[in-house]
């Protein structure tokens, strides 16, 4: 017969767990919602400006920037990988790892030379887990990245293409597409030939012409804008991944909530019958206590 003391201390134990992943639900749909504000603020932006930079990319004017061009070689690249510093947020960061490897080991049969950096304490537990070296790591970024932050990181990229230290940035993320759709990816954002636009995002953007009149220069206006567009997008990448890190966590510690509802019920029902059991003896003992006197 189950010990009725420990079936109801379990019983509780499960109650507190129920409490705590609720509450972390909470949590998480809090800053999932804050961080979806953001995303979506910076979504337009991003797009618009990716959009510019294609076409005057293919405007037909002399002026380049070294951005918009492709090195002749690919000999090294860098991977940025971006995972989050905490975990029980169900497959989250196992996905993401996942995909990062896949490709870096693609890299390694393209490319001579390159570095991995890290975003996320999961990630780089999960790499020096799996030997692989890391050339930074960041633990800053939360559900909340500042753009000042991460522009520090795109500009150090920028630096390393232009100065022909690597030949192509591949970024690791989970891209949010939609509150039912988070996708493990890796994007190549340099050079801005690597960037892809959606049919959706090219409807919406159609308007734009694609003949451009320069004040006071190209190569003035060049500077400013393809550097601009190319911290967009990594800052882009960082608030995808914010916001779908909030809605695996959410996603799990609902799912968590619910299994502890079913466990306590389930102990309910034992601790009852081992009850009733437990009173059933001690009524048929005393009945055969009498018994004997009489």
């Amino acid at each position: 017969m189950a010990n009725i003391r420990q079936l109801d201390k379990r019983r509780k134990s499960v109650r507190n767990i129920r409490k705590i992943t609720r509450t972390m639900e909470l949590i998480a749909t809090a800053r999932f919602k804050k961080a979806m504000d953001r995303a979506a603020a910076a979504t337009d932006y991003t797009r618009l400006i990716t959009k510019i930079v294609q076409d005057l990319a293919k405007s037909g004017t002399e002026v380049t920037h070294p951005l918009l061009q492709p090195h002749d070689s690919i000999k090294a690249i860098d991977m940025l990988v971006l995972t989050a510093n905490r975990g029980l947020c169900g497959g989250y960061n196992g996905s993401i790892v996942r995909a990062a490897l896949q490709r870096r080991a693609e890299i390694k049969e393209q490319a001579d030379a390159g570095t991995t950096s890290v975003s996320g304490k999961r990630g780089i537990s999960a790499f020096r887990f799996a030997n692989v070296p890391i050339e930074k790591s960041y633990t800053e970024f939360e559900d909340q990245p500042s753009f000042e932050a991460v522009a520090k990181i795109a500009d150090e990229l920028i630096l390393r293409y232009v100065s022909g230290q690597i030949d192509r940035v591949d970024v690791a993320y989970t891209k949010f597409v939609s509150i039912s759709k988070q996708l493990p990816v890796v994007e190549t954002l340099l050079p801005f030939g690597g960037i892809e636009i959606s049919q959706t995002e090219t409807a919406n953007t159609s308007k734009l012409r694609d003949d451009y009149e320069f004040l006071p220069s190209a190569e003035g206006i060049l500077e400013e804008v393809v550097p601009a567009s190319f911290r967009a997008r990594v800052f882009k990448c960082f608030l995808d991944a914010a916001v779908s890190e909030q809605i695996a966590r959410m996603v799990a510690m609902k799912s968590a909530t619910e299994n502890a509802g079913d466990l306590i019920k389930s102990l309910s029902r034992t601790f009852n019958r081992a009850r009733q059991s437990k009173i059933t003896q001690e009524i048929m003992e005393i009945i055969g206590g009498v018994e004997a006197l009489g």
